[in-house]
């Protein structure tokens, strides 16, 4: 992963510490849905504030299409930011410029301001180096505490991170390490669950992760694509047909790495994919021909629990069913109570990350209970597939 700076290598009192954040929250009506992001967020600021800097909130919103737009402006923001934080939040209604300048000069020690969306300006996506001047002329210090930004190469991520003194925020810390001790230092066996719709868009994924892990357990839809692969008869199950020689290649990997690969012995079969529909549950070899699989069933759970109860470490990446529709949420939602409940005894460390596992995870009741679970959708994967991410890389110490 490469050194990075901390917090506990700069020196902030006084200073002007432009803080890149990710407040790219759900906002209905003016008002902010699930501040989950701005209050993992806290932390960081209110140590730099606690420390007596000046403290800069900056981050993109949504994709404008051309410059200011108002429906995607930061200024709603100001109240969820201040009511976690507990103090006032000033705004500026630029990132850079007079607007910028004028806010950043009133401030004192310990006091926040947010800036405008980043992404009003189209040097900021270009990592444009004028737009990447304009931004640091702001600051004394930049921190990043969005990772979940860092595999995108922008201004504010990347570019900046050259012309200040730069470290990672408290939060970029925290997924830097969780993620660190799964792949890098684990106790081993390590096992992964890889779920969701396609083999395609996890292939750079399962590459890298099978040199890594040595219990590989496959759900969801890909799964159905592997048991194709098996010459099994999926029906009208979702399946990528032409993705079966690769699938096929996946499992000699695994095999000649000497890496357990844990596909489905059992399904939950319907004909539609609706709430309340009848269901049945059949050997993985006995889908008949007008039905679909839709989730693993309860010797499948058995199996994989099994497996992970002799895993100390686990990385999740995917649901193993259409976890959005009910009775198909019952596959996920019981292996994410083992992996809960083995985590809590204290004798696995779980890792878990993107949009959907988050979504499952949190429907199962259980997100609090894993060792830790990132948000990061996009960078969480690039950084499982090996990829460096630019703005990790712009923070080496």
């Amino acid at each position: 992963m490469g050194k990075f700076s901390t917090l506990d290598d700069i020196e902030v009192r006084g200073k002007r510490v432009l803080l890149r954040a990710d407040l790219n929250v759900p906002v209905k009506d003016g008002a902010v849905t699930d501040a989950t992001r701005i209050e993992r967020l806290v932390p960081t600021i209110r140590e730099l504030a606690d420390k007596g800097a000046r403290v800069i909130v900056m981050s993109h919103f949504g994709r404008p299409e051309k410059g200011y737009d108002p429906a995607l402006s930061l200024k709603p923001l100001v109240g969820a930011l201040e009511k976690a934080l507990g103090r006032p939040v000033a705004f500026a209604l630029d990132c850079i410029g007079e607007p910028a300048r004028q806010v950043v000069d009133r401030l004192q020690p310990g006091e926040v301001a947010l800036l405008e969306n980043l992404r009003f300006h189209a040097g900021e996506e270009k990592n444009d180096p004028a737009f990447a001047k304009e931004l640091a002329a702001l600051g004394d210090v930049y921190v990043n505490d969005a990772f979940s930004a860092a595999h995108r190469a922008h201004a504010s991520t990347e570019g900046i991170a050259h012309l200040l003194p730069s470290a990672a925020g408290r939060l970029m810390q925290a997924e830097l390490e969780a993620l660190g001790s799964v792949l890098e230092t684990p106790k081993r066996p390590v096992a992964a669950i890889v779920g969701g719709a396609k083999v395609s868009t996890k292939l750079k994924l399962l590459d890298f992760i099978l040199a890594k892990v040595q219990v590989l357990i496959i759900g969801g839809a890909m799964a159905n694509t592997m048991l194709y692969a098996q010459g099994r008869n999926v029906g009208r199950s979702l399946v990528e047909r032409d993705m079966a020689d690769t699938a096929r290649a996946i499992m000699a990997k695994a095999k000649s790495s000497g890496c357990d690969l844990v596909l489905p012995v059992d399904v939950k079969i319907a004909r539609v994919l609706k709430e309340g529909v009848s269901t049945q549950t059949v050997g993985a070899d006995a889908v008949p021909e007008d039905w679909m699989i839709l989730d693993i069933g309860p010797a499948s759970i058995d199996r994989i629990g099994a497996q992970l109860a002799r895993c100390p470490t686990l990385l999740w990446n995917g649901p193993v069913g259409a976890f959005e529709v009910k009775p198909f949420d019952a596959g996920t939602r019981a292996l994410a109570q083992r992996v809960a409940a083995l985590t809590r005894a204290g004798k696995m460390c779980s890792v878990a990350g993107g949009g959907d596992t988050v979504a499952a995870l949190n429907q199962a009741g259980v997100a609090d209970d894993l060792t830790y679970v990132s948000t990061a959708g996009g960078a969480f994967l690039e950084w499982l597939e090996g990829r460096e991410l630019p703005g990790v890389k712009a923070l080496g110490g």
